[in-house]
């Protein structure tokens, strides 16, 4: 059992700026370890150094406050060269001590190699079922953690088995949401947005923050699909950019264009949301948004920030200490490296949680 041993999911590429960011992070709770991260894997891993420094990250950290990582688990075993004749056999052997678990997850690396193990993943489901059950795991049991196996070809066939909390976790299978385009967006961005609330807002601050009625300034607007979200959602949109808006999107009345620079505009009164997807320098748009915030023109913000090829953990770590300083360090402040985002992060601003 590695049960010291955390799991994490990233974006190939990403690798570096994840290990980056888990070191910093268990530093700061005293829970010392080290990363095992390879280029373009899509996972890292994570050795905290004992027991003690193993259950303080676990305590402490929460998958939503995570900006690279997909997903978070922790590691219980790994199998390493399974055999062709019985796959099933050795993965349930190892997890034979669980005695339950939840759902039951198989799972690959999000690259082109790792893709091609899905046709195996799902072949393999229902003899691993079974083969868990011949061990005496019961699975499917409400409320027990969520069993994971994650299979990679490095170059031998592996597995590692881990698990996961639903409820401090991500609740798409490789940590990927699943969105379907509607067919009456602007544009594909749209998605970033509705993935951001979904992944970066609970069910209660969506229920608080994104209220019909309720008013929002969309800044870069253009062609519209961040408004078309908000409106969808019942809220009143200001759509700001020099650019063209869709017209559908203007003839229903719940989304006013404004044609100026999103650098400069000002709500005439305050409103309860800025969103911004302006293509430019992070610390630039950091400062925007830290601004809006602080002078009260809003009480909550979305916004993208577009990272540098390089130190991109420490571009968003720049920007956080930017909105800290200047919007108020009390805020309640998520980021996340979405699946729809590419080079970039997008970031959730809430007032103090207290509020």
């Amino acid at each position: 059992m590695t049960d010291t041993t955390f799991l994490l999911y990233v974006r190939p590429g990403f690798e570096g700026d994840l290990a980056a960011e888990l070191t910093d992070m268990s530093a700061r709770i005293e829970a010392p370890g080290y990363c095992e991260a390879r280029p373009d894997t899509g996972f890292v891993l994570f050795h905290a150094v004992d027991a003690d420094a193993a259950e303080r990250l676990w305590t402490a950290l929460d998958w939503r406050r995570l900006i690279f990582a997909r997903q978070w688990l922790r590691l219980h075993a790994t199998i390493t060269g399974l055999p062709g004749n019985d796959r099933a056999g050795p993965i349930a052997e190892a997890a034979e001590d669980l005695q339950a678990v939840g759902e039951l997850w198989l799972e690959y690396p999000d690259t082109n190699t790792g893709k091609g193990l899905s046709r195996l993943c799902r072949s393999l489901r229902g003899p691993l079922q079974r083969a868990l059950r011949a061990q005496g795991v019961r699975t499917g049991v409400e409320g027990a953690p969520r069993l994971h196996v994650f299979l990679t070809e490095d170059p031998a066939l592996s597995a590692r088995v881990a698990l996961s909390r639903p409820g401090d976790s991500a609740p798409w299978p490789l940590g990927i949401p699943r969105l379907r385009m509607p067919r009456d967006a602007p544009s594909r961005s749209t998605l970033k947005l509705d993935e951001a609330i979904q992944s970066l807002m609970r069910d209660e601050e969506r229920a608080r923050w994104l209220r019909p009625g309720a008013r929002a300034v969309d800044l870069g607007a253009a062609p519209g699909g961040w408004s078309w979200q908000l409106a969808r959602r019942g809220l009143h949109v200001t759509a700001v950019d020099n650019g063209p808006m869709a017209p559908s999107l203007l003839a229903d009345g719940m989304v006013e264009h404004v044609r100026a620079d999103g650098f400069r505009y000002r709500p005439a009164r305050p409103v309860d949301w800025v969103v911004c997807d302006i293509v430019d320098q992070p610390h630039r748009i950091a400062a925007l948004m830290a601004a809006w915030l602080d002078r009260g023109d809003a009480q909550a913000a979305i916004f993208n920030l577009k990272l540098p090829m390089k130190r991109r953990y420490q571009a968003v770590a720049d920007a956080l200490a930017t909105l800290r300083g200047q919007a108020g360090a009390d805020r309640d402040i998520a980021v996340k490296h979405l699946y729809h985002d590419r080079e970039e992060v997008t970031m959730r601003v809430l007032p103090a949680r207290s509020t």
